[in-house]
């Protein structure tokens, strides 16, 4: 049996193994991915955030991404009624786009999030890894896969019929959902609970303009007495003829994917049998809420759906899968290059499970707090028209005011789902890959899962500010290029700025210095960045590749030099660096025949 050798092997390509190729093949890390199946065959995941747009925007598909998404103005309003036709019975402002928070949202990032359609995606991510040299090879499954010690070998079989391979890498990720074979050969272990609740998706084709134009959202919810799909959460994937449809059953067979019964809940969640549709496609499956203890079993890592399993509230799912690749990428290039230690890949796991472990909580406490809005109107299968408009005309009458403001107050429980910036943005990470200064991100009154706080204490994002770079407005994301650390100075930090070229040549690893401050040429005009940075105009943030500040002075150091090489050293881990001989050379770049 043939053998392909490589220096990483990736495992599954959605938006965790689709992110981790092209971030791999642009440091120039000799990467393999296969994938059982091709691009994603249904929407699934459409919610992103602005995290995961400024991935995108890093690799350079941001606009591209954004023209075939549901712009963010259009993705606020969404409708609670009993039907598209029906009675609406509330209404909310979602995702930053109220008038109360779209000034957070726009403060904090210089992407803004949209609602692009998992199959629409994918594609688009496929193309730009391929653009910058991905190997990646469709229809070929991993059968099994194991840590032999010194390297990691795989059992593949093409689709096609070819001959099966043998890969053999010095790192695997496990990119393969929740049906993981490297999480599952690895002997990875897992935290949580699975089958909490059934589900069907159901992909339709219907113009639903004529209800939802007017007030635009990415997703409408109906609560339709009487129906065998009791709540319907609809999802735009196309405006307004195309969705996404999650069917939540109170009673009968939850995997009941007949064409009948299915088409009797869209029909009644519509409520109006004029509306044609058609259905592309229906799928049953259940809510979990797991996480995966440790994210990294010697030479194999796991990511996305693999690591973390939740319900779809709060549209965390690929945001957070993408962001695990940004976290892991960046560390592996080092590790293969003989730049870092493998200490370094070890801060993996450190750092991104407990954001999945927040993540998988947030989520079904979402779902619990939607369901205080569910029972207040109470409607079942049993609850009969007559009865369900009763109940509204009550509620909506001249004595409901306190059934009224209980409605208020779960609408307002719903914003730790639906506004929840803190959760979108907040990724705090404390490792050996992050030099703590004693400091800590100052105490607010502000939920702190809907209120993101930009900050640049040590293991948080570095925060956005506008600047001006000749007549371009340029974010300082943009200035922290994901192949190389920057350090960030301000005008009298010259002296940081002549430890950085020293520091880079001596350690081998690509570092940038780069000047802010009114006046200069990249020009804090606005100010907002001296506003942000929380140091002096002596100091310095350290931002790693993946925009998460390293380490911060808040003034010049007596020996710059001495105090930037040692902090690099303990980023770079401590223990003996790998070198270019260790690295498994690919001996067949080419696809098997």
């Amino acid at each position: 049996m043939k053998t392909i050798e490589t220096d990483v092997l990736i495992v599954g390509a959605g938006p965790a193994g689709l992110t981790a190729a092209s971030l791999l093949a642009r440091s120039g890390v000799d990467a393999l991915t296969l994938t059982k199946y091709g691009t994603a065959n249904a929407p699934r995941a459409h919610i992103t955030n602005q995290r995961a747009v400024e991935v995108f925007r890093d690799l350079g598909i941001e606009e591209e991404a954004q023209a075939n998404a549901l712009p963010h103005l259009l993705m606020g309003k969404q409708v609670y009624a009993t039907t598209f036709a029906g009675r609406e019975l509330s209404r909310m402002m979602t995702w930053g786009t109220g008038d109360d928070r779209i000034g957070d949202y726009r403060a904090a990032s210089p992407s803004e999030m949209c609602n692009i359609a998992q199959n629409t995606l994918e594609p688009i991510l496929l193309r730009r890894a391929q653009e910058l040299g991905a190997d990646i090879r469709q229809d070929h499954e991993v059968r099994s896969i194991k840590d032999m010690g010194d390297f990691v070998e795989a059992h593949v079989v093409p689709r096609d019929g070819s001959p099966e391979f043998k890969v053999r890498a010095r790192y695997a990720i496990g990119c393969d959902g929740s049906r993981t074979v490297v999480g599952t050969d690895g002997g990875f272990e897992f935290e949580g609970v699975m089958g909490l609740r059934d589900a069907v998706t159901v992909w339709i084709d219907a113009d639903l303009s004529r209800y939802t134009a007017h007030r635009s959202g990415a997703l409408f919810v109906t609560l339709t007495p009487g129906s065998t799909g009791t709540m319907g959460v609809w999802t735009c994937v196309k405006p307004w003829t195309e969705w996404s449809t999650i069917l939540l059953r109170a009673e009968g067979d939850p995997h009941d994917l007949g064409e009948e019964t299915i088409r009797e809940s869209i029909r009644a969640s519509i409520g109006d049998d004029s509306v044609e549709f058609s259905i592309r496609k229906a799928s049953s499956w259940q809510f979990n809420h797991m996480v995966a203890s440790n994210y990294q079993r010697g030479r194999l890592f796991i990511a996305g759906d693999a690591a973390h399993r939740h319900p779809p509230a709060n549209g965390l799912g690929s945001n957070t899968s993408i962001q695990d690749s940004y976290n892991l990428a960046w560390k592996l290039a080092l590790v293969v290059k003989g730049h870092a230690s493998e200490d370094l890949l070890r801060t993996y796991t450190v750092e991104r499970q407990p954001v999945g472990r927040r993540i998988i909580d947030r989520a079904i406490q979402s779902v619990m707090e939607m369901v205080e809005w569910i029972n207040i109107f109470d409607f079942g299968p049993q609850t009969s028209w007559d009865e369900a408009n009763q109940k509204i005309d009550e509620i909506f009458g001249p004595d409901g005011g306190p059934e009224r403001q209980k409605i208020f107050e779960a609408l307002k429980l719903q914003n730790g789902q639906f506004n929840a910036h803190g959760v979108e943005l907040g990724q705090s990470y404390q490792s050996d890959a992050v030099v703590g200064d004693g400091s800590s991100v100052k105490p607010s009154d502000r939920d702190a899962d809907q209120f993101h706080v930009p900050t640049t204490v040590p293991g948080n994002p570095v925060p956005h500010a506008w600047l001006t770079v000749g007549d371009k407005d340029t974010s300082t994301l943009d200035l922290c290029k994901y192949d190389q650390f920057t350090l960030i100075v301000g005008a009298d930090g010259g002296k940081w700025m002549d430890a950085v070229e020293s520091v880079a040549s001596e350690l081998g690893v690509k570092m940038e210095a780069v000047q802010v401050s009114l006046g200069l040429p990249i020009n804090d005009v606005y100010g907002d960045w001296t506003e942000r940075r929380e140091v002096s105009d002596d100091g310095c943030v350290l931002v790693r590749p993946d925009r998460i500040v390293a380490w911060r002075s808040m003034d010049m150091s007596s020996d710059p030099e001495a105090a930037l090489r040692d902090v690099m050293s303990k980023v770079l881990g401590s223990g003996k660096t790998a070198t270019s001989a260790d690295s498994i050379e690919s001996k067949e770049p080419a696809a098997v025949a």
